[in-house]
């Protein structure tokens, strides 16, 4: 009898995780709250460290997808899931039921609301925006100016935000941060060649490969300042200009600048979904909120409950490259469970 897996989450964990299950003769049922797949990746413009079209990682990942052993439902929710005779029974805000032998969680992080540093002024000020809103305004492909419409000429780049935070009450690292900040630098200097750019960092952590060449490329070839430092609090002056007041922790000095712009490089939370998901299977999270692998070295892509794996960054930050990766093992986890 053929084996079913139900996949929820339809980012580029489930999707490729769906892809790889389906070659192995595994019928899967991929369940996507939203219209797309796709999840974060599709709002992305280019990637790092290869400045690669996000479209191409979707696209190539959705024609993966046209195989009979996959069915998609989209603007679909699971409202609940019960184990009956070794099968799980999934139930959607559908009126669907589906029986399947395993559950594959995918369903992938949130971004930290920057709303919650208030003293960064998000919300309040029309000129902070964050790394998400400037990679729609870079996806859009208009010229970057300010609310008033100009061009800026000097942008702060604030590392670090809902990430390592204990105000915040995240003590994690999102890992893709420092990287993000640095492209979206460079992208920037690359369509507005007279703008000056500083980054604010905690440190610097360009652990992946190619990182540490691109942060590089970014000093030596297009001129984007690093300053060590975090942001204590910003204001917005009269002349709509913002000024932000930091420490530059190398030389031990306070500092004041004015700046046209402040972007805000938030980091990956638990999604709101994860909680409720693992209360609802009586699954153990980890301190940070995201869901705890079995074991730390041997366990990864398994839960306490035996049947339910996890693959992606549901159960810390990831890069693609990494996200990837992790959905290839899931679905071997899998494979060797309902085999």
């Amino acid at each position: 009898m053929t084996k079913k897996v139900a996949i929820i989450g339809g980012g580029i964990a489930g999707m490729e995780a769906a892809s790889v299950l389906s070659r192995m003769d595994i019928e899967v049922l991929l369940i996507e709250k939203r219209q797309q797949l796709g999840g974060h990746v599709g709002e992305w413009d280019h990637l790092f460290p290869n400045f690669r079209p996000a479209s191409e990682i979707t696209r190539s990942l959705l024609n993966a997808l046209q195989n009979n052993n996959i069915k998609i439902c989209a603007n679909t929710v699971v409202t609940g899931i019960a184990r009956k005779a070794g099968l799980f029974e999934v139930k959607t805000n559908q009126n669907q039921n589906f029986k399947v032998d395993g559950i594959l969680l995918a369903t992938g992080f949130d971004l930290f609301d920057a709303h919650k540093k208030e003293e960064y002024g998000y919300g309040i000020y029309e000129n902070v925006i964050t790394s998400a809103d400037l990679e729609k305004k870079l996806k859009g492909g208009n010229v970057l100016t300010t609310a008033s419409g100009c061009v800026p000429k000097r942008i702060a780049m604030i590392h670090c935000v809902g990430s390592r935070d204990e105000k915040a009450g995240y003590f994690h690292c999102s890992r893709v941060c420092c990287i993000t900040a640095v492209k979206q630098a460079i992208e920037i200097r690359q369509k507005l060649p007279n703008v000056e750019i500083f980054c604010f960092y905690m440190d610097l952590r360009m652990y992946g490969k190619g990182f540490e060449e691109i942060y590089r490329e970014a000093q030596e070839k297009w001129g984007i300042q690093f300053v060590r430092g975090r942001l204590s609090e910003a204001g917005e002056n009269i002349d709509g200009g913002l000024q932000i007041k930091s420490e530059d922790t190398l030389s031990g000095r306070p500092l004041k600048m004015i700046v046209d712009m402040i972007v805000l490089m938030v980091g990956m939370v638990p999604a709101e979904s994860t909680s409720q998901m693992a209360k609802m299977l009586g699954i153990h999270l980890s301190g940070d909120g995201f869901i705890a692998h079995d074991d730390v070295h041997f366990g990864s892509n398994i839960t306490n409950v035996p049947g339910i794996f996890t693959a992606g960054t549901i159960t810390s930050p990831m890069t693609i490259s990494d996200t990837i990766a992790d959905a290839r093992s899931a679905a071997l986890k899998i494979c060797e469970y309902i085999a």
